[in-house]
């Protein structure tokens, strides 16, 4: 039985995942594993931020606090039908007694698809058979991504609802460097290459590679200026799509945090926010604000792994246009991220007086 996916039978056995409409813990179900460990191994101890909902199919787990036991729940009980110790930071260690099996639901997923099915006019049937996939989930598949975790139910409704399917193959373009921005782009299946033409490399520099559940197209649309990669197929797959102005509607918004710069400097100041500078090179050189970071908007994706997760970012650009690009990208993958209100602009009149 390990890895395999869960009956939804077995789920609904969990709360608050029976009260799950049909469709919906069916969906959950195609996107969970029942998993396997070893009696003496730990699922997770005191402390940890994990963010993962546990739930007992079998064997018994003892919780520990400070090296004290405090309860042992065994699978079958009124006490597994909750999840293990929910909650971060973790109060408890949980010990496997036996061999166990469990299932290990990502928290952020769960939750949305709670909201999802509690305040949706819609399931997820519904909306798979308007936008028929073979083969995956694309709604879940898309909940999944950083993205869609900021989203108001409502919104996301809408998104799902609007979203439209696009089949590809490998050799495609998608997004052709110089057009004009029309669409917002999330990958189901497949991967594709982002590339920069330069004037001295006109088959254009690879920045990145995309894969399902992650999004792009999103810079051009939010600062109204033309694409600045292009982005092609490397193998068959599967897009969703979002006009210009349903993104505009239902995603800018909620994912952007604006900031004036008496906040923002003196968050810089006190050590819990860096300024993040998404302009040219040339740009920075010529004036910054002191002790920036310089991460041009169209190599933002490439240098993710250099900044910090846990540290919030002010983005500034010159107006705040291309700041609310970076920030909206930042967002997307988890990172903490404002735009300052009013751009450089603003900062440089503030500075003077």
């Amino acid at each position: 039985m390990e890895n395999e996916a869960p009956e939804p039978a077995l789920l609904r056995t969990f709360t608050p995942l029976d009260g799950f409409k049909k469709d919906n813990i069916a969906a959950l179900a195609r996107k969970t594993t029942i998993r396997s460990l070893e009696a003496g191994r730990s699922l997770f101890r005191q402390g940890d931020t994990d963010k993962h909902t546990y739930y007992l199919v079998k064997g018994a787990v003892q919780l520990r606090a400070d090296d004290k036991v405090v309860a042992v729940v065994e699978a079958g009980t009124v006490e597994s039908r909750s999840p293990i110790a929910s909650g971060t930071p973790r109060r408890f260690t949980a010990a496997a007694i036996t061999d166990i099996q469990y299932i290990a639901i990502e928290s952020d997923l769960l939750e949305v698809l709670m909201i999802w099915d509690q305040t949706g006019s819609y399931e997820v049937g519904d909306l798979t058979n308007r936008n028929p996939v073979v083969g995956d989930d694309w709604m879940t598949t898309l909940l999944q991504t950083k993205a869609f975790h900021r989203i108001p139910p409502a919104n996301l409704q809408a998104i799902f609802m609007r979203m439209q399917r696009v089949s590809t193959r490998a050799g495609d373009v998608i997004v052709k460097q110089g057009a004009d921005g029309d669409f917002f782009y999330a990958i189901v299946a497949g991967r594709l290459a982002v590339t920069r033409e330069t004037p001295l490399n006109r088959e254009g520099i690879k920045l990145a590679e995309l894969g399902p559940g992650d999004t792009f197209g999103e810079e051009s649309l939010i600062s109204d200026a033309k694409r600045n990669a292009t982005v092609s197929m490397l193998s068959d797959g599967v897009l969703m799509r979002l006009s210009k102005a349903d993104f505009a509607a239902l995603l800018i918004e909620p994912m952007l945090h604006w900031i004036d710069f008496d906040e923002a400097a003196t968050m810089v100041a006190s050590g819990r926010a860096r300024w993040l500078d998404v302009r040219l090179p040339s740009e920075f050189d010529s004036w910054h604000l002191p002790d920036s970071l310089n991460v041009p908007l169209y190599f933002i994706r490439m240098k993710l792994k250099q900044l910090d997760p846990g540290l919030p970012y002010i983005v500034v650009c010159d107006t705040g246009r291309r700041g609310s690009a970076g920030a909206f990208i930042l967002n997307e993958r988890g990172f903490d991220a404002m735009v300052l209100k009013g751009g450089l602009a603003v900062a440089g009149t503030a500075l003077k007086t």
